[in-house]
């Protein structure tokens, strides 16, 4: 067995007795959960890793926010991401022990391959969202678009992103995606669903958005950008948690403490994402 992999397997078995690993001086702390925070965790992690020697942060962003938020709970990992808040049929199945951590914010976007953007749909509303993901509107030309059926990418159960677009656009937390064509288990996935289509529609956070062959869409007529997620005219918008089970052993509150501070906050900018004392609701 390779080094890494002891180092690795030692971690796990650290972790799930409930305590940080700590291996020759050496702290390991576990991130586990949302891929949409990961992107900006795992950078933090880099330099937050490269700047000390007592920590190592090691990130991984499979299964989503639901995950993160159990795998802290069950004491798999020491931080969880989750790109939403804690629930309360999660506090009324794991205990009332979770500490959230604001770290930012983000924005659900709604976006369409570049083909049906340049064909014509670039603003959708909530109905017409709705009309898509239940099934009842099938075909691009209702909404403006080319005559083409509409390719829906859905997130599966456990997604940050999936549980804010059900709750703010389908209108509850455990509905079922009749219309959608497929299921996306991250925000990358869905990317690649949404840009090797020519008539595909998905929803995915902010940073993800920026580059590539897929376009943002208005939603209520908002496009996702900088200020309006700022400001809080686009409505789609969602706050970015680490979260601990119980409060954080020394080296969990550094790392938490270097997320929070100015080179943190920093990077949470660089990522696409806006700091967590960004946004100025009414």
């Amino acid at each position: 067995m390779s080094s890494l992999a002891f180092i690795s397997t030692m971690a796990v078995i650290f972790v799930l007795a409930g305590t940080s690993p700590v291996m020759g001086g050496l702290q390991t702390v576990t991130v586990t959960g949302s891929t949409t925070v990961m992107p900006l965790v795992e950078v933090s992690a880099e330099v937050f890793n490269m700047q000390q020697t007592g920590i190592m942060v090691t990130v991984s962003g499979v299964g989503g926010s639901g995950v993160g938020i159990k795998n802290v709970a069950s004491g798999f990992s020491s931080i969880g991401m989750s790109s939403r808040e804690v629930r309360d049929d999660e506090v009324a199945l794991y205990g009332d022990n979770f500490r959230e951590y604001l770290i930012g914010y983000d924005a659900v976007c709604i976006a369409v391959s570049r083909s049906i953007y340049e064909g014509g749909v670039t603003n959708l509303t909530r109905d017409q969202l709705r009309g898509i993901y239940d099934g009842n509107v099938t075909n691009w030309r209702d909404l403006g678009g080319p005559d083409l059926d509409i390719y829906a990418v859905a997130r599966t159960v456990g997604s940050g992103t999936g549980d804010l677009f059900n709750e703010m656009v389908m209108g509850e937390l455990a509905t079922e995606a009749l219309g959608a064509s497929t299921y996306a288990q991250n925000n990358a996935e869905m990317k690649t669903a949404i840009t090797k289509s020519e008539w595909a529609i998905g929803y995915l956070g902010f940073n993800y958005v920026q580059d590539g062959p897929l376009r943002a869409v208005a939603y209520e007529g908002v496009f996702p950008t900088a200020e309006t997620i700022r400001d809080g005219t686009y409505l789609l918008t969602r706050p970015l948690y680490v979260i601990t089970w119980g409060e954080p052993d020394a080296g969990e509150k550094a790392f938490i403490d270097f997320l929070l501070g100015e080179a943190g906050q920093s990077l949470v900018e660089e990522i696409g994402f806006l700091p967590a004392e960004a946004l100025t609701f009414s």
